[in-house]
């Protein structure tokens, strides 16, 4: 029987195989959710490389936040990673939950992304 961590490691790898299936040469907007804090980066795969990143362990988030692991958090982390994108030129990507569900904070980082104005 495959203990829990081994389960979310294969969600997140069948998640991932089907995006890069669909991408299209879209960045992947990858989401890290601990239980403490969660972080997002977008990340082109054809060059391997991160193109912006956001977190609540951030020093300006963290003043402002009561909490890192909270849906306030994931919000404020969303809103920042979609304004950092849009700097750099990127406005489609494709949403990476990263083995989770589609719920609670990863859904909170979602629709704070897009109303920033990430399409995806």
């Amino acid at each position: 029987m495959l203990s829990p961590k081994e389960l979310h490691e294969r969600r997140a790898q069948r998640n991932r195989y089907n995006i890069a299936k669909n991408a299209h040469g879209r960045p992947r907007l990858s989401v890290y959710r601990s239980e403490r804090n969660i972080s997002v980066q977008v990340i082109d795969d054809k060059a391997g490389k991160t193109i912006v990143s956001a977190s609540s362990l951030e020093e300006a988030l963290r003043k402002k936040l009561k909490t890192g692991a909270d849906k306030a958090a994931a919000k404020a982390v969303g809103q920042l990673v979609a304004e950092r994108a849009i700097k750099a030129g990127i406005k489609e990507v494709v949403f990476d939950r990263g083995g989770y569900i589609y719920h609670g904070r990863i859904k909170e980082l979602a629709e704070a992304a897009r109303e920033a104005g990430l399409s995806f």
